[in-house]
């Protein structure tokens, strides 16, 4: 829509260039800016117009347009409130959604609505009997704003229950305002408290003035013009759409169309809702069956680099053709690494315990049930999930959540709770695997009957038979060997292979996979085919036996594999309703119907204890469930969980098979809290429902200090400790053979040490030493019962540590394979008086060796702690904001913060810049959005 500025109100100008709240009352039917300590101060004579805007990640700025009439406002002012958001939007470019309030009622106290009163000392608040819990303490944040800004946070607040009549001073000084206690009136039937269904949708279009109906069996986007306005009427909701190329009396006309409908209707609490086409909202779209979203069709950067894969098999060099893809950001896991995994394979009924040499070794065909307890932030924590192959059978997924759930409810339902899909595995699934393996077909029971039954071949691995598999991964902590089909087709030019039979290994390396593709192949060797040598193929020059085992050549992808990728995370309420058995149920006998309800600029005190909540991150569902949840909703919390994958309440075609976590109030992990800007794990141990404890924080003037909950070892389900002392703790991961201990260090002096300790006869020589990048701050001391006996290597190696510590922190990657040093010649000990002499030396040196380790571990973390900045030159912050008069020029203006000094980015930012750029990336944008330094 082209607009003339001369059509716009002079108010408007300059309105919506950043975050925050503007306000305008409408005076001589103009609308006249009011200041910003007036904003939250409505008059019921007058009209108002709200506009909200909210930075996004992406860096662009949405605007939301309401509008508030008061009750006793007159009718021009009312229609002078509804032109103007016509016009504001457009001077904000047309993208605003806009919203007509519910008007304000100076009517008598009642038993449903809460009411706060403010007095000179003392805030009131009074809460209707049928008024809920979560009513009541989301009113206590509005009592805590209005004694902060206008009391100085000194006054006194009240609460008074409807009902209790006389009971104390409180209520009495309350009522003392109202002329004196008199009972209250019971709800009458009257024009306000007419209910209007929002099932029935009636969709209009709006020519020359005239809302006419549109006529059609079901709604569907194509029945919106793009050069015309539309009503949806909805009963409590009416949309007017605009579409894009409408002028701006049209959009006026629609939506006083709008306003004559709600009127003449008489439903003075409806709410009017203006969309502007390509800017619709979740709850607009959700009103029709189908929506297709229109999309840009733009070149592809995909076809390209299937065009440079193919004619570089053929030889061509292709350099200048592919254009490199930016560096991803690698997905962090927000989990320690080093506990205790227990791993149970789901036969039919009844679940298997594995060896700890097959925790990672699972079967596409199989359901598996996994226990990882590990140290948390303040206690250990615990994580019991699921893992269902893609062609496991049903009756053994079934099996496989009952047994979970039951672990956790014998736990007191204090673990997290996750639901895996082969293929959509979450970062933290691979971290605690870490050297992950899925094989074809299956060895339980009910796999072993499904293809007795329908009479399959059953292509279950075998070491000694044909397999092919593809290697992924990020880094040793985090690799897969994923079993394909033994076929060319199978090959990704992004990828590395490993292809056996009986006698013979080949690796083959596609010409756009990366060094760290070939490290990970090295590796997954030790554990696929240790004992045989392996003949190496590049993509473009393979033998004729790589390709007979395959059955002959065939054309194949070039692209990597992608997942789902993480979204800024949506929070929503779920709200369950106790109705009569004639209406239908949802999720079975114990819960009649639901809704939810998606809650902005969500929080930590969004969260109530009473409640379910979901955080919708597209490739990760968490149902969080309060504590003071009912246990039979409890049990509930994953089916919930699948059935808000089914609603797709964000219309973003979430998979079926996403992960599922359920998370309980208390038992937060790292990997949950992410989501939140802040995070405050004292709240959980407050005892008493949302409400009580809001008052509780409300008149105390902060959080109370609860007593931190004490290191607890979770018992494990299978009756052993699932988590070892501090003093046994080591890495938990795997070894590439039985005698080979694999140390988390950074350095190359580090790795050179655990190298020392390895018997150089039991892997591959093939294989560089187990290098591993460790993923977090935690300082690990290995199995030091099998270290102690090697004391000389460690006096010998005191030299380089001290050496390499002093050098300049390289690069992090995987390096080089490092040649075995020869092993020092160890000098005679004194013979021991006795076995507890004996005993006692191995101890100190125990001690010595862990004491070393530890203690350039610590060094390391410090290294790895910061993030490597650029040197940056400083700048004032007077000179790097935008409306500067001498503005700094030659910067990134999208992180202007990086050119504060180290004394003004603390100042502005109440933290080191050393500690904001630890912080993910959108919670850094989420922290200057709220700061508006710029």
């Amino acid at each position: 829509m082209s607009v003339s500025m001369r059509d716009l109100d002079p108010a408007f100008q300059g309105a919506g260039q950043k975050a925050g709240i503007e306000v305008w009352r409408i005076e001589n039917f103009r609308p006249a800016p009011i200041p910003k300590s007036s904003i939250g101060k409505f008059f019921t004579g007058d009209s108002y117009i709200v506009l909200k805007t909210t930075a996004l990640k992406t860096g662009a700025l949405r605007h939301d347009i309401h509008y508030w009439l008061g009750k006793d406002t007159s009718q021009d002012e009312a229609g002078t409130a509804a032109v103007k958001t016509v016009e504001l939007d457009a001077a904000l470019g047309g993208r605003a959604v806009q919203y007509r309030e519910v008007p304000f009622a100076r009517s008598s106290l009642n038993h449903d609505d809460i009411y706060i009163l403010d007095t000179k000392s003392k805030i009131f608040q009074f809460n209707g009997s049928n008024s809920s819990i979560q009513e009541r303490a989301k009113a206590l944040e509005v009592v805590q704003y209005i004694k902060d800004t206008y009391h100085d946070g000194t006054c006194e607040v009240a609460t008074v229950e409807d009902g209790k009549l006389m009971a104390d001073a409180e209520s009495g000084e309350f009522w003392g305002f109202f002329g004196g206690f008199a009972p209250l009136p019971r709800k009458t039937a009257n024009d306000e408290d007419k209910t209007y269904s929002s099932d029935i949708t009636k969709l209009y279009c709006v020519e020359k003035g005239q809302a006419n109906p549109v006529e059609g069996d079901s709604l569907k986007r194509e029945m919106l013009d793009t050069n015309k306005c539309y009503i949806l009427d909805c009963g409590i909701e009416v949309f007017v759409w605009m579409g894009r190329t409408t002028s701006l009396d049209d959009r006026k006309v629609a939506s006083g169309a709008a306003e004559e409908m709600i009127r003449s209707s008489e439903r003075p609490k409806s709410q009017l809702i203006r969309i502007i086409e390509g800017f619709e909202t979740v709850p607009f779209r959700s009103k029709f069956d189908t929506w297709t979203q229109e999309t840009n069709t733009t070149v592809s950067e995909d076809g390209r680099g299937r065009v440079a894969a193919l004619l570089q098999r053929q030889g061509v060099n292709v350099r200048g053709l592919m254009k490199a893809a930016p560096p991803k950001e690698e997905p962090q896991a927000f989990i320690d690494c080093t506990g205790n995994l227990q791993v149970w394979r789901v036969n039919g009924q009844e679940k298997t315990l594995l060896q700890a040499a097959d925790h990672s070794k699972f079967y596409s065909g199989d359901c598996y049930v996994f226990q990882y307890s590990y140290p948390g932030e303040e206690k250990e924590e615990v994580l019991i999930g699921t893992w269902f192959g893609k062609r496991s059978v049903e009756e053994e997924k079934a099996s496989a959540v009952s047994m979970a759930s039951k672990m956790v409810e014998s736990m007191k339902f204090v673990p997290a709770q996750a639901r895996i899909y082969e293929g959509k595995e979450p970062v933290q699934f691979f971290v605690i695997m870490q050297s992950f393996i899925v094989f074809k077909g299956g060895i339980s029971t009910g796999y072993k009957k499904y293809i007795a039954e329908k009479e399959v071949d059953d292509d279950t691995y075998s070491e000694n038979g044909l397999a092919l598999f593809r290697i992924q991964g990020s880094g040793p902590e985090n690799m897969q060997a994923i079993q394909v089909d033994p076929v060319a087709t199978s090959l990704n030019s992004s990828y590395c292979y490993i292809l056996h039979n009986d006698s013979s290994v080949f690796t083959w390396t596609g010409n756009l996979a990366t060094s760290t593709d070939q490290e990970l192949v090295e590796r997954q060797l030790d554990l696929i085919k240790p004992n045989l040598q392996t003949r190496a193929q590049k993509e473009g020059s393979e033998s004729e036996q790589f390709w007979e085992l395959l059955g002959g050549k065939a054309e194949y992808l070039s692209q990597k594999l992608t997942k789902e990728p993480e979204s800024d995370p949506h929070l929503f309420s779920c709200t369950f309703t106790k109705a009569c058995g004639s209406i239908p149920s949802f999720f079975g006998p114990f819960v009649i119907s639901w809704q939810v309800t998606e809650i902005y600029n969500f929080t930590q005190d969004d969260l109530m204890t009473e409640d379910i909540f979901i955080v919708d991150c597209h490739s990760e569902i968490f149902v969080w469930v309060g504590q003071e949840v009912v246990p039979k909703n409890k049990l509930l919390a994953l089916s919930i969980g699948e059935k808000f994958i089914k609603k797709d309440s964000l219309l973003e075609k979430l998979s079926p098979e996403a992960p599922i976590y359920v998370i309980m109030e208390g038992g937060e992990p790292s990997f949950f809290t992410r989501f939140f800007t802040s995070w405050d794990s004292s709240k959980s141990a407050m005892h008493g429902n949302s409400f009580q404890r809001k008052l509780r924080i409300v008149k105390n003037g902060g959080t109370p200090v609860a007593d931190k909950p004490k290191r607890r070892t979770p018992a494990s389900y299978g009756g052993r400790a699932s988590v070892p002392d501090k003093s046994q703790q080591r890495s938990r991961s795997m070894s590439f053979s039985p005698d080979r201990v694999r140390v988390r260090g950074r350095s190359p002096a580090f790795n050179a040490l655990a190298a020392t300790f390895e018997s150089q006869n039991a892997r591959n020589l093939s294989t560089p030493p187990p290098v591993v990048r460790k993923l977090y701050p935690r300082s690990v001391t290995p199995d030091s019962s099998k270290l102690a006996p090697k004391s000389s290597a460690i006096a010998s190696r005191s030299a380089l540590f001290e050496q390499q510590s002093k050098t300049s922190p390289q690069e992090p990657s995987i390096p080089k394979p490092l040649k075995a040093s020869p092993k020092a010649p160890e000098s005679p000990a004194p013979e021991s008086n006795s076995k507890e002499e004996k005993k006692e030396n191995d101890k100190e040196e125990e001690k010595s060796m862990s004491s070393r380790i530890e203690s350039l571990t610590i060094q390391e973390d410090a290294k790895e702690g910061v993030e490597d900045e650029e040197d940056l030159p400083a700048h004032p912050y007077e000179r790097l904001k935008t409306t500067s008069a001498d503005p700094v020029t030659d910067i990134d203006v999208t992180r202007r913060e990086a050119y504060l000094s180290s004394e003004e980015f603390k100042e502005k930012f109440g933290m080191t810049k050393e500690a904001f750029y630890k912080l993910p990336k959108w919670k850094q944008n989420k922290f200057k959005m709220a700061v508006q330094l710029f």
